[in-house]
């Protein structure tokens, strides 16, 4: 999974926040921004993903809404 092509994503839609690849092969995060532009950003996650990824299962969780963005990017952690 190459994370360049979820931060392009991200940064195209005007999110912040982070992607990782994780030791099990799954890749974990926390991606913030408006409502619509969050629900894009899952959809392509689900859907689409980096052209070498292969999306057997998508998960969302400990949404809530924030008064201020954390984050002032969009960045990949190792």
């Amino acid at each position: 999974f190459s994370n360049q092509y979820t931060e392009e994503e991200a940064r195209k839609l005007g999110l912040v926040g982070w992607v990782k690849n994780t030791s099990q092969g799954t890749v974990t995060g926390q991606v913030q921004g408006p409502e619509d532009k969050l629900n894009e950003m899952k959809s392509w996650l689900s859907k689409v993903g980096s052209p070498s990824s292969r999306i057997d299962r998508t998960s969302f969780s400990n949404e809530k809404e924030i008064s201020k963005l954390d984050f002032s990017g969009f960045s990949t952690r190792y």
